[in-house]
């Protein structure tokens, strides 16, 4: 393993780097209230961030056009069964990953 003062400072300026734009914001928004219209705004990008990871999986491009990934929808389909019925973002996200890795274990 590399133990030198350049490894360790590359490291303290990757971890700056990675956790200012995920801490930050939540530091900026404390300090005052947001207006409803865009707090129901901001409600949705969870769901708009799901639903375009899943769809960029999903529909894949080929050179006779656009293909369904049919384990990613095998895993999918279960999944937002779960979802619906749990309402639970945890379940949920665990559910979907045991379920790819069976899927490309088994297929």
């Amino acid at each position: 393993m590399i133990t030198s003062t350049e490894y360790l400072l590359l490291l303290v300026g990757c971890m700056l780097v990675t956790l200012i734009p995920r801490v930050l914001p939540f530091i900026v928004v404390r300090s005052f209230a947001v207006p409803k219209p865009v707090e129901k705004w901001l409600s949705y990008l969870p769901v708009c961030i799901f639903t375009g990871l899943i769809v960029e999986n999903l529909i894949t491009a080929s050179n006779t056009g656009m293909q369904i990934n049919w384990n990613v929808l095998l895993a999918t389909i279960p999944t937002l069964l779960i979802a619906i019925w749990t309402k639970s973002l945890l379940t949920t996200v665990l559910a979907g990953v045991v379920l790819m890795a069976l899927i490309r274990f088994f297929f």
